[in-house]
């Protein structure tokens, strides 16, 4: 049982790390001279080699990137929760008792990250041909992933009787 509970943690930590790591890095977008995330811009400057942060364009609709900027966030947040409601419940829970919070807790996580998805992937780069996804968008995804494969694994798991 301390294998499986070792495993479950290392893969939660694994999904915080992604979620993370998508909501700070700076590689939602790409192009030759050009890569964006949530929060800024950066733009080489005369093929130089410089990269010069710039902010988010105004073509970019101002409340589509906050709703995409605030769940990605909340995703972040749900899923530290939920790792604190699972070591909570640990030692709380009786024995036979599902890890039902934790699970729900880690669901909403995903749902966020996958709204923040969706939203990102309909409404910004759509007409850009010259471009790619980087691999903070990448990173999401998988974050959305585990987090998904970890909320279904807490609310099956049950704390084992001896």
């Amino acid at each position: 049982m301390l294998k499986a509970l070792a495993g479950i943690c290392f893969l939660h930590l694994t999904t915080i790390f992604f979620l993370f790591w998508a909501t700070i890095d700076d590689a939602w977008w790409f192009t030759r001279t050009l890569y964006t995330d949530l929060w800024g811009r950066w733009v080489m400057e005369n093929n130089d080699d410089v990269w010069v942060y710039m902010d988010i364009p105004t073509s970019y609709r101002k409340d589509y990137l906050q709703a995409v900027q605030a769940f990605a966030v909340l995703a972040c947040l749900f899923a530290v929760l939920s790792l604190c409601m699972f070591i909570f419940q640990l030692f709380t829970v009786g024995k036979g008792q599902r890890f039902t919070l934790t699970g729900v807790l880690q669901l909403i996580s995903c749902f966020c990250i996958m709204v923040a998805l969706s939203v990102y992937t309909d409404h910004f780069h759509r007409g850009e041909k010259d471009g790619w996804y980087g691999w903070s968008y990448i990173m999401a995804w998988f974050g959305w992933l585990l987090t998904l494969l970890t909320g279904v694994i807490y609310i099956i798991l049950r704390k084992r009787v001896d």
